[in-house]
């Protein structure tokens, strides 16, 4: 059974909990941006980019049989791939309602949103807020 998005969140901020200072947070951050699947070159089109990110990020979603999201995604830049991996580690294999519904609150527990430039951070509130209008999508199908 798969772990609960509170779970998963749980588990990121004991992760940061562990790091003191924001340049090994930042290095943990891009470690995970360098777990991210192979994102498909046929997505990197402009239907699939999170608008109002400084960078270029690419967010796509399948829903799978038994009803879960799994979701893949990209980004040129190794922060903001970073912080896509830490979204998706939260949502991927989550069921639409579960995504929909959920309150993050683990990137202001570890403190990542006073350490984010005012362009980040709303490219970050972007990336969730796709990641969400795609469980809508696949809710009512």
């Amino acid at each position: 059974m798969n772990k609960s998005i509170a779970q998963l969140q749980d588990e990121l901020i004991e992760v940061f909990s562990f790091l003191d200072d924001w340049e090994d947070k930042y290095s943990v951050i891009i470690d995970y941006g360098k777990q991210l699947s192979a994102f498909p070159e046929e997505f990197k089109r402009d239907e699939f980019i999170v608008k109002g990110c400084q960078s270029r990020v690419w967010i796509v979603g399948q829903k799978m049989e038994n009803g879960e999201i799994h979701y893949h995604a990209d980004s040129d830049a190794i922060i903001t791939k970073g912080l896509v991996a830490l979204v998706l580690s939260i949502f991927n294999n989550q069921k639409p309602s579960e995504i929909i519904h959920a309150n993050l609150d683990f990137f202001e527990k570890i403190g990542l949103g006073s350490h984010l430039t005012p362009t980040r951070a709303n490219g970050l509130l972007e990336m969730i807020k796709r990641v969400k209008n795609i469980a809508q999508t696949f809710e009512k199908s």
